[in-house]
């Protein structure tokens, strides 16, 4: 790679090998199609009486199955070990053997004949050998897969069929071009991706050969060749190795190797891609460039390595070789999304409402998908989950707003509220995984709207109607400006800072809400169970002739008694029960909500009581409440469809009860309602976008902003609170839609997908929030502590992946036991600790703030913590879309800003947030 003018070599270029040369000539040219997946299975020549069979020993996917020992059942899946002996064996046998590509076979004999005229063409075989190896060739096939008697419950819940009295099935007919019975009905085809090809590998020790016999053939069209493979998967390589005897151990690891190689998706790309004998040596060579050697005295060969939690993709390694990629080393240029500058989606376009438009145009064709994708078990989990969560909100925050607007909103406004906003923004909006809710600066704001209207003699609802509708033209303005590019400043510095603060609200208020039950029902310390017989109350009256003993409490103060004794003020332990209510719901969410990774039962049953965890802790919960039948507080819902407050109606009137100059001056409150939703909701629209959620749908910060403007004048017209993007609420919705792949090869980990972008979810989680006025008989059983539980646990769970997070725990661990992460390895680690600490003082100082009156300035100190752009540097935001290109979908993204360590260049998009 040479420069176009001075010929010079570009300095980042890698020198490359002979064989590297080779492999990007092989390589360099993208194909539209993929390379299939393949399974690799090895048969080894086994001697069974007088006859000899072929008996599988090992197949992959991607990680190796040994048949153990006993010949019952499989190995757990592990990293093959191969010795570096037997890949330079393999190298040999690939260089001397019968390399035959592009085979035109159609079945097992005529295959078989084709390699044996060809080694006895090229003299590598005596003609007088050719029966017997072609004998040996077409002996039978034993295959590993019917399970023995006896089996595990979780197995015999996946297989189906009687138990097989042998482990392995015979196949009788080889020669014959159809799978037998047995291929057919193997559960292993779940594991095996439908497109997948086979590679077979035939091993073993004969006693007329003096010389081994090896072949490498890739047919030209993959074939079904009979009994040959244990899945009914046709062929596409085939590798033959049989040798004089006594080296049967030293035959079984070439064996592996070729196996491994195999697997190995470069490799692979090779095997399919090469021309001749010399582009497979080619492809061995670069697989013993990137291999890594263990020394045998510090390492056991017996212990087999669990597969990876997280396998490093090939591109990497294919990138070297790409020649669509020169002059961009290690892939694509920059940190964004690998996108060329044209395919960059913008949210600024330099025209009026330029962005809103750009967001609807993005929107559209995907407005069909957002529901019919939304039919999906997991969906469920995820509005049973999300509802609790949101009726909770409203019933609390309908409670404070009824208290600082003397009932003017209340819970019942809230309710309605809520399921107004929430069903219209998920219906119209641009990211409807986002959750609408009240926020803690605007229940400030309308603290001290009231309090100025009482002392004013201002009316308050029709004052906060001109509030609304101006805050509602300014999110307009806002919006035709494209105003939302001022997010492209929003780092991972002020993303952590801003969600952070939000879970940390979230868990303080369910301890502290908890924390309360202990004053209203304070356990009876000084109980002694001994002195029973001296607890009494009595209630004492002046009046005689009359027996008071069997007054009530509330009764005999009434009447102007007095309680004496010494249980008049003992309460039954609810406080207790309260806390084994609230700590239980939360402990048994997350440890359901892990049990996806147990090994306990099959896929499907762990994936379920995952999903549905929440769920299950809320019922078994409840249940155990009932069941004990203590009166622990327990959720109120309004049961009446008409306003708190019984003097006003659901319309508020513009205009009548105040003077004309305040329609006009209500301007200046509204400027600061608008900049706390615009930083409230864009922050967290941010968050949500981010591109660790791998959404394909793009995003629509306008768009949300748009209809958030929208429905802050129609809530001022109904008297109805003002309503956000509620952060914790929303990463809770998109942890409970996150998809897995399903079909994972053995041993492989599911890999993360995506987010399952509808709007169905959204809408029934409102539409619920409004029917609950009539659910009130059955909510009324759920105790209030585990609605705590719930919000315990979303305010936990939203702070796990979050850097910030991991980095404060770094404080707590000594040096060697701290995770791989990839900014410790760029970054030393006291400026780690320094950039984590300089979080740590906003995020108090930000705490106080929002403790106090001042937290309707919460925004504006947020806004203070985005950076200025640096100089020279060219930012653009992203929005993460889909563009067909190349016939793959690659997704554009926002580059992330992490810690930066002055001594090296900033390399942004590598690991967590730059280096």
């Amino acid at each position: 790679h040479h420069h176009p003018v001075t010929g010079h070599r570009h300095p980042l270029t890698p020198r490359l090998s002979p064989a590297a040369e080779r492999l990007r000539y092989i390589l360099g040219e993208e194909d539209d199609m993929p390379t299939p997946t393949l399974f690799t299975e090895m048969d080894t020549l086994q001697q069974d009486g007088d006859e000899l069979e072929w008996k599988e020993s090992a197949r992959w996917v991607k990680f190796e199955e040994k048949v153990e020992e006993g010949g019952e059942r499989w190995s757990k899946p592990h990293v093959s070990t191969l010795s570096l002996h037997s890949l330079f064996e393999l190298r040999t046998c690939i260089q001397t053997g019968t390399v035959l590509l592009d085979l035109e076979g159609y079945s097992l004999p005529q295959i078989v004949d084709e390699i044996i005229e060809q080694q006895v063409d090229e003299g590598m075989l005596s003609p007088d050998l050719r029966e017997k190896i072609s004998f040996v060739l077409l002996r039978k096939h034993r295959h590993q897969t019917k399970k023995p008697i006896h089996r595990s419950l979780a197995d015999m819940g996946k297989a189906s069929g009687g138990g097989a009295r042998h482990a392995q099935s015979r196949s009788m007919n080889d020669i014959s071009d159809t799978p037998s019975t047995d291929q057919l009905r193997n559960k292993f085809m779940k594991k095996i991706p439908r497109d997948a090809e086979a590679s077979n590998v035939l091993v073993g020790e004969v006693d007329f050969l003096d010389k081994p016999f090896v072949a490498f053939v890739r047919l030209a069209q993959a074939t079904t060749l009979g009994g040959l493979t244990e899945v009914p998967v046709p062929t596409r390589f085939l590798f033959i190795l049989l040798g004089p005897t006594g080296k049967a151990k030293s035959y079984n690891q070439i064996g592996r190797a070729i196996a491994t190689l195999m697997v190995d998706d470069l490799f692979s790309d090779v095997a399919y891609k090469a021309r001749d004998r010399e582009d497979l040596i080619a492809g061995i060579d670069e697989f013993l460039d990137e291999v890594i050697v263990l020394p045998p005295g510090e390492w056991d060969p017996k212990i087999r390595i669990e597969p990876p939690k997280k396998v490093t993709s090939a591109d990497k390694r294919k990138s070297v070789f790409s020649l669509n990629e020169l002059g961009q080393p290690n892939g694509a240029a920059g940190g964004g999304g690998g996108l060329a500058e044209d395919e960059e989606i913008v949210c600024v376009c330099g025209r009026f409402c330029g962005g809103l438009f750009l967001d609807i145009k993005r929107k559209i064709p995907w407005l069909l998908s957002d529901f019919y994708e939304g039919f999906h078990i997991q969906s469920i989990s995820a509005v049973l989950f999300i509802y609790l969560g949101c009726i909770t909100n409203a019933i609390t925050f309908g409670g404070l707003l009824g208290d600082a607007t003397d009932n003017y909103q209340g819970v019942m406004e809230s309710f309605l509220g809520t399921a107004l906003s929430g069903t219209v923004f998920c219906l119209f909006s641009g990211q409807p995984l986002i959750i609408l809710s009240s926020t803690g600066p605007i229940l400030i704001f309308e603290k001290l709207l009231f309090e100025f209207s009482k002392n004013n003699g201002i009316d308050y609802m029709e004052l906060r109607l001109w509030i609304g509708i101006h805050s509602c033209l300014q999110c307009f303005l806002l919006v035709a400006t494209d105003a939302s590019y001022i997010i492209k400043y929003m780092t991972r510095f002020t993303e952590e800072g801003f969600s952070s603060l939000i879970s940390f609200i979230f868990i303080s208020d369910a301890i502290k809400k908890m924390m309360g039950s202990f004053k209203y029902y304070p356990i009876n310390t000084d109980f002694k169970p001994d002195y029973v017989t001296a607890y009494k109350c009595e209630c004492l009256l002046n009046i005689t002739g009359l027996d008071w003993s069997q007054l009530s409490k509330k009764e005999c103060v009434k009447y102007g008694g007095s309680l004496v004794g010494n249980t008049c003020k003992y309460v039954p332990d609810l406080a207790l029960m309260s806390f084994i209510l609230f700590f239980g719901t939360y402990s048994m969410t997350v440890s359901l909500k892990k049990f996806k990774f147990s090994r306990y039962f099959p896929t499907k049953l762990r994936k379920l009581i995952s999903d549905f965890s929440i769920f299950m802790a809320i019922m078994t919960f409840v249940g155990l409440d009932r069941l004990i039948g203590l009166k622990t507080p327990k959720l109120i819902v309004p049961t009446e469809f008409k306003p708190t407050r019984p003097d006003r109606g659901w319309i508020v009137l513009p205009f009548g009860k105040n003077p004309w100059w305040v329609y006009l001056a209500s301007f200046v409150p509204a400027l600061l309602v608008t900049i706390l939703i615009f930083m409230d909701q864009q922050i967290s629209a941010v968050i949500v976008n981010r591109k660790e959620n791998k959404l394909r749908k793009g995003c629509g910060y306008h768009l949300d902003l748009f209809w958030v403007g929208v429905l802050m004048a129609a809530c001022s017209f109904l008297g109805l609170p003002w309503y956000v993007a509620a952060t914790v609420i929303s990463i809770a919705h998109i942890d409970s839609l996150k998809m897995e792949s399903e079909s994972s090869a053995p041993g492989e980990q599911p890999q993360f997908l995506g987010v399952r972008e509808q709007r169905l979810t959204g809408i029934l989680v409102f539409v619920l929030t409004g029917v609950s006025i009539f659910l009130a008989p059955i909510l009324q059983f759920i105790p209030m502590p585990v609605l705590y539980g719930v919000f315990l646990y979303m305010g936990v769970a939203s702070l796990s992946g979050i850097q910030f997070w991991e980095r404060i725990k770094l404080y707590m661990m000594p040096s060697k036991y701290q995770p791989d992460f990839p900014f410790l390895r760029h970054v030393p680690l006291r400026r780690v600790h320094l950039f984590t600490l300089v979080q740590i003082i906003c995020l108090a100082v930000l705490w106080v703030l929002k403790s106090t009156v001042l937290a309707i300035l919460f925004p504006v100190m947020v806004l203070f913590m985005t950076r200025p752009k640096q100089s020279g540097e060219k930012t653009k935001l992203k929005c993460t879309t889909t563009h067909k290109h190349r016939g793959k979908n690659k997704p554009a993204q926002r580059a992330e800003t992490g810690v930066t360590n002055k001594t090296k260049p900033t390399e942004k998009g590598k690991g967590n947030g730059g280096s």
